[in-house]
This record gives structure tokens, C-alpha cells and sequence, in this order.
């Protein structure tokens, strides 16, 4: 099972990912991962008791996009509905997007339950120690991070 590391000054939060239920938004993140895309971006968006959000590389340093609008210059399909009954509970690790099918690299992971985005978001994974949510709880916005993937 692939698993990421996504490491934080906050402290660092391992995910298992759900290659079964969520192929493609995990092959996808994957390759951004191992290709280098997320090192030294920052989490753009944290809304308290709801999610933190990264991805953009308008966060990197020097860039001059807008941060929470760029992406890899692809999009790819959501996966939801039955073939992906994961739900949006504490420390669900999921794909962002401006719109159906529109997903690319920024990613999202909640605070607490959201039932709202079931079957909107694709969930590709979960923070693999429930511990690690007082991490996740800890992030600022401008807080930089990367993104190691291992197999086990």
C-alpha cells in the first residue's frame, strides 16, 4: 500500500492512500510527489474546524499566480459515487477542485467530519494515526510543506 508523507514545521502527518477506490487521484498524486511538484509549497487556505488546503504551485516562493489557482497544467476525473464509498470524516485527505472533473494537485484535509462533500470531492486517503489530526490542527496558512511517497 502506497502511503505519503507530508512533512510540516508543525510535525510531519503520514497518509495511507486508496489506490482501490481512488486509482487515478492517487496515481496522480503520486507523481507530483515523486516528481518533486509539492517540495516547498504552502497550505493556502485553512479555515478552522473545517480543512487545510495545498497544492498550488502559485505558493511557491517567487511565483506570482494567485495562491488556490494554479495547478499542473492538467485536470483530472473525480471519483465518487459507488466505486468510492470513502466519506469526508476527521483527517480525510481529498482532491480540491473549481468544478466537476477539474481536479489537478491541490488537495485538501479536514478537521472534522464534512458531510457535505461526500460524492463532491474525491477522498484518496486518511491520516493513517488519528493522532496526527493535533497536527493537522496545527497548520497555518503559509506553513510549507513536501510530500514523500513510500510502499509498504
Amino acid at each position: 500500500m502506497a502511503k505519503a508523507l507530508i512533512k510540516t514545521p508543525r510535525g510531519d502527518i503520514r497518509v495511507d492512500l486508496f489506490a482501490k477506490t481512488a486509482p487515478g487521484a492517487v496515481a496522480n498524486f503520486i507523481k507530483l510527489a515523486k516528481s518533486g511538484f509539492y517540495k516547498d509549497l504552502a497550505f493556502h487556505r485553512v479555515v478552522p474546524q473545517f480543512v487545510i488546503q495545498g497544492g498550488c504551485p502559485n505558493t511557491r516562493a517567487g511565483a506570482t499566480g494567485m495562491p488556490g489557482t494554479g495547478g499542473p497544467g492538467w485536470k483530472i476525473p473525480c471519483e465518487v459515487g459507488p466505486g468510492n464509498p470513502e466519506r469526508h470524516s476527521p483527517g480525510t485527505l481529498s482532491m480540491a477542485h473549481a468544478g466537476k472533473d477539474t481536479g489537478g494537485s491541490q488537495f485538501f484535509i479536514t478537521h472534522k467530519a464534512t458531510p457535505h462533500l461526500d460524492g463532491v470531492h474525491t477522498v484518496f486517503g486518511r491520516i493513517a494515526d488519528p493522532k496526527a489530526i493535533d497536527i493537522v490542527l496545527k497548520i497555518q496558512q503559509g506553513d510549507r510543506f513536501s510530500v514523500e511517497i513510500t510502499e509498504e
